[in-house]
């Protein structure tokens, strides 16, 4: 009866025996560790895994101990090559049994960053509204003043500094406007993410021969409420910057891969959808430093000497704008922005 309801627990949990070899695990155990337990039953739980982050240290000294431990947050890499991030507490259950509890943590641990990322947008997007409203109001004051000042002068030649005014006021103007991203209305209409990308695909291509772009779409992905120009606008901002970093940095045989995938019953920040659509950018170039992750979608921050720092912001407001967000995890030789998209209509 026992073993029924463990096998029916959504907590992976596994039997080792005294040399820390599996003699039993329930369903949710073989999920979390893509194995069966027929095929590994016997074998010694180091050799079922690529790196266990200390956790064999912890399983010999509970057993030595007979003293029950619990481990926060401890990453596993699986001989598959996928990375899982979990709690467990391994129980001594006699100097020959031990038992492990497994709570996988990756779900929680990516719910809880993109709540915080929601959280980041919507308070730069309130500060930057703020400081919109503070700045433009004196350069309209400003820009008022050199016309009028223009007018009352006798000699041409004063006239160039005047307009010199001008053009900088106007030059600060749409840079504070590009801090507040996009500020039109969405047009709801079906887009289909493929013709998005291939129109992007054509103008970095267009732009930069040097750099191969190959794709892997799903053909199943259906369409979605959206607006075309925009996402177009998002989508060529996060390549493009990818592309552009590759180039600086000088990088051998630069490559970008556009891959689309449907995630089912997928969570975005603190909402569940049915169906989202994830559009990953991944790249081989440099790498985004290690200081900048946190801040990336700010708006003026920027890992490049010559860049703006807008681009990302306003495709991350893009993003939002279709209830979606952007995600980007990074090392040298590898980063990846993946645009997550609900497939499914809001109904507000």
């Amino acid at each position: 009866m026992y073993r029924r309801l463990m096998e029916h627990l959504t907590t992976a949990v596994l039997l080792l025996d005294d040399e820390l070899r599996l003699s039993w695990m329930n369903p949710a155990a073989e999920a979390l560790l893509a194995v069966s337990l027929g095929r590994v039953k016997g074998l010694g739980l180091a050799t079922l895994l690529a790196e266990d982050d200390g956790m064999g240290e912890v399983l010999a000294k509970a057993r030595d101990d007979q003293h029950p431990f619990t481990q926060r947050e401890v990453r596993l890499a699986l001989l598959g090559g996928a990375v899982v991030t979990i709690d467990y507490t391994v129980t001594p259950l006699s100097s020959v049994e031990l038992l492990i509890e497994m709570e996988p943590r990756d779900r929680l641990l990516r719910i809880s960053r993109e709540e915080a990322l929601l959280n980041r947008q919507e308070a730069i997007k309130v500060l930057s509204r703020g400081l919109a409203h503070e700045v433009k109001n004196p350069l309209g004051g400003i820009r008022g003043a050199a016309q009028l000042l223009e007018r009352d002068l006798d000699d041409p030649s004063l006239k160039e500094f005047t307009r010199i005014i001008v053009e900088e006021v106007d030059r600060l103007r749409d840079l504070v406007d590009s801090m507040l991203g996009p500020n039109k209305l969405l047009r709801h209409e079906p887009l289909n993410i493929h013709k998005v990308l291939e129109r992007v695909r054509t103008l970095l291509l267009a732009e930069t021969p040097a750099v191969t772009i190959e794709r892997d779409y799903d053909p199943s992905l259906p369409d979605f409420p959206g607006d075309e120009a925009q996402m177009i606008q998002a989508v060529l901002n996060v390549a493009r910057n990818a592309v552009e970093a590759m180039t600086e940095a000088g990088t051998e045989a630069p490559s970008l891969l556009l891959r689309t995938r449907a995630r089912r019953q997928f969570t975005l920040g603190a909402e569940r959808h049915r169906l989202v659509c994830e559009v990953a950018m991944i790249d081989n170039g440099p790498g985004v430093p290690e200081s900048l992750q946190e801040t990336l979608f700010y708006p003026m921050v920027s890992g490049r000497a010559d860049g703006s720092g807008l681009g990302l912001s306003i495709a991350q407001g893009i993003l939002h704008q279709h209830q979606g967000l952007i995600e980007c995890e990074s090392r040298p030789g590898h980063t990846e922005f993946r645009l997550l998209i609900p497939l499914e209509r809001r109904h507000d």
